[in-house]
């Protein structure tokens, strides 16, 4: 026949030395299923591995060897097959093989396509599992419990994602997990006091203005009526919020998510709450 019809031979060569370099490109590292997930483990050591469990998803993140599936194995036995029938001269087989070595690449490459995806997804959870684990040792689930109730959630919506093998969506929701912690900060050490024992006016002017306004209660006078409505049934006159008892324990409720405990101790020092 004529030796113009075999010029897919040489593409399918050409596949296999062009397509090789970029895919061994990818690390080794994290071969096996479980390699991401043991990574992350030996990097959190200093977490509190109970908590960290409670939010461990236990997606498997690979295989990242993409070069071990059928379809590029097939490929390269068939492209040499294709080159030792054509250097024998039988160029009809020749051709065949050349031909099914190229969609054999074509699959290999949909099958790779596929599981950078799935390795996209996996990683994107492994993010978010990290930043919900850090959030709680710095206590976030009760200093900001509205965004991390946000996070857990939006974490298992990308867990069950994964799981249904909706790899952009599991993205989606991998990094809103992230998002919603984003203005998580680190751990003050000392929570803002929960209560205060009003003393007398001589000695510190109390009333719901003024302690509103101190940087461990709300930083802002403005917020004295919340004082008020939270302890109105401890005044002796409900209705009169100019009238506080020295000795009268006030509630000091959580305003912008704030982690409050214990009563205040003038031998304390307290972060602001702004």
């Amino acid at each position: 026949m004529n030796r113009k019809y075999i010029v897919v031979l040489p593409f399918a060569l050409l596949w296999v030395f062009l397509a090789a370099p970029v895919l061994f490109a990818r690390p080794m590292a994290d071969s096996s299923p479980g390699g991401r997930a043991a990574g992350v483990a030996a990097s959190g050591t200093a977490r509190n591995t109970a908590q960290t469990a409670a939010f461990s998803s236990g997606v498997q993140r690979g295989p990242r060897n993409f070069l071990n599936n059928e379809y590029y194995r097939e490929s390269v036995r068939l492209t040499r097959l294709a080159q030792e029938t054509y250097d024998y001269g039988d160029f009809d087989l020749a051709r065949e093989y050349a031909e099914k070595a190229q969609e054999n690449a074509r699959l290999s490459d949909e099958y790779i396509a596929l599981q950078l995806k799935i390795a996209e997804a996996g990683d994107a959870i492994t993010a978010a599992e990290q930043r919900i684990s850090w959030a709680l040792g710095v206590r976030a689930d009760r200093r900001y419990p509205r965004e991390f109730a946000m996070a857990a959630a939006s974490r298992d919506n990308a867990v069950s994602y994964f799981d249904g093998e909706s790899w952009d969506a599991a993205i989606v929701s991998a990094r809103q997990a992230i998002d919603a912690l984003a203005f998580v900060e680190a751990d003050p050490g000392v929570p803002l006091p929960a209560q205060y024992r009003v003393r007398p006016w001589s000695v510190s002017r109390d009333c719901f203005w003024n302690i509103a306004g101190r940087n461990w209660a709300y930083g802002d006078s403005l917020f004295w009526t919340r004082l008020y409505e939270a302890n109105r049934s401890k005044l002796s006159d409900p209705g009169n919020p100019n009238l506080i008892h020295p000795g009268t324990i006030l509630d000091i409720p959580s305003i912008r998510g704030e982690e409050r405990e214990g009563l205040w101790n003038e031998n304390t020092e307290y972060p602001s709450s702004r």
